[in-house]
């Protein structure tokens, strides 16, 4: 048995599993291997030496004047027997080892090894991973089953289900993929680590990757709004006057951004300035709409945000959503007015009249431009006509100068024949 413990001692030192917990439980399930093998209900319990790897058995039974339970009681004068100090309620306990346990101990430490080590090397990477929980990992695609993709992420699997990932995204055994670490649970299997890829976090995540300013906490993410597969809005903040947030999150033409969206297979990105105003911040958060005004309701946190008549539809969003983004982005509920709605027709201020102006400008260039077009083009074609009627007129006249041609040689050779 002393090969037994030396064993024992290497995977103590190579699995970081305390030798304690391994010898109590080869010690308990002695002790059950001795109770099913040898029909016995009596009170035992086994020890292991640590050293050699020796294992004895040793039954305790209770002193007692009479006895009633010979399985749990032992007389007065036979345990005195085995010391005379003994007394009445004292416990006895002795050596019982059958002969032939060694052999059914070595498999029954076996057994219990190699479980308890299962359970301990599980336990060691949920203590890993809880602590992971809101990270970001990079796995392989190990296997695909009934839409839940198995990533392969070191020493355990992850699962990244069909509703934590984008409409848009297809992916096939052994592809690298990126993912958020949402939870992480205990199972009768052992730990399961659940990833996504919708998870705002993710999004998170990604621009602590690729900004770095982010990373070192110069530029903070103050609140992420996100449709996966869709469209995502980013608040950011910073103290230090020198750096622009947002600027530094696009990064130089857009490289920083553009890997991001890259990441998330094409998906809309806005990033704006985060304001402690709720007028300044609800203007922002609405890009890329221009807000003229906005109307604060501090105790329903509820704001009417007024926007040009001609940008109402951009403000919404299709389908609502980038007021519902700007919403959930910066946690006020807005209300989208147009100019005409909020103001009325006979209110018009200075610089609404001046987007409007500016507006009417845009569509009279673009009519004269399109009129200027049609001009060119009703012009060309009637160049094109006129040309095409000298050809053709030229093309009936041929013949007839040919055949008049003809006709005046032939007269001119008869007047010829005529004259000899």
């Amino acid at each position: 048995m002393s090969d037994f413990m030396d064993a024992i001692n290497d995977l103590v030192k190579e699995k970081g599993i305390t030798k304690d917990v391994i010898m109590e439980a080869i010690e308990s399930a002695l002790v059950s291997a001795y109770k099913k093998n040898y029909g016995t209900a009596a009170n035992v319990r086994a020890e292991m030496n640590e050293e050699t790897g020796d294992v004895e058995v040793l039954m305790q039974k209770e002193v007692v004047e009479e006895v009633e339970d010979d399985a749990t009681q032992i007389s007065l004068e036979e345990a005195q027997e085995i010391d005379p100090r003994y007394q009445v309620e004292d416990i006895v306990e002795y050596q019982v080892t059958p002969k032939d346990f060694g052999r059914i101990a070595a498999q029954t430490a076996k057994q219990v090894v190699v479980q308890r080590l299962r359970e301990a090397e599980r336990g060691m990477v949920y203590d890993n991973y809880i602590k992971r929980q809101g990270e970001l990992v990079t796995g392989v695609v190990q296997r695909i089953s009934n839409d839940t993709i198995f990533v392969n992420i070191g020493n355990t699997e992850g699962i990244l289900v069909k509703g934590e990932r984008a409409s848009g995204e297809r992916y096939r055994v052994n592809d690298r993929i990126k993912a958020y670490i949402m939870d992480v649970r205990k199972s009768n299997k052992g730990p399961q680590i659940f990833l996504s890829r919708t998870h705002p976090g993710f999004v998170e995540k990604l621009f602590e990757l690729e900004v770095p300013e982010i990373e070192d906490g110069d530029v903070v993410i103050k609140s992420i709004a996100r449709e996966a597969g869709s469209r995502t809005k980013i608040a950011v903040y910073t103290e230090d006057e020198d750096i622009d947030p947002v600027g530094a999150c696009v990064g130089q033409n857009g490289n920083r951004v553009r890997n991001i969206v890259d990441e998330l297979w094409g998906e809309k990105i806005d990033i704006t300035t985060w304001d402690d105003d709720p007028a300044i911040l609800i203007s922002n958060v609405l890009s890329p709409a221009k807000v003229e005004a906005v109307a604060i309701d501090e105790e329903e946190k509820a704001a009417i945000a007024v926007v040009p008549d001609y940008q109402l539809s951009l403000a919404i969003g299709k389908e609502g959503q980038n007021v519902r983004l700007a919403a959930r982005l910066c946690g006020w509920k807005i209300d989208i007015k147009s100019h005409s709605q909020y103001f009325g027709d006979g209110e018009d201020e200075d610089e609404y009249e001046d987007d409007a102006e500016y507006a009417d400008e845009a569509v009279y260039e673009e009519e004269a431009v399109e009129e200027e077009l049609e001009a060119e083009e009703t012009e060309e074609t009637e160049e094109s006509e006129e040309t095409l009627e000298e050809e053709t007129e030229e093309a009936e006249a041929a013949p007839e100068a040919e055949a008049e041609e003809a006709e005046a040689s032939d007269d001119a050779m008869y007047a010829k024949e005529d004259e000899e």
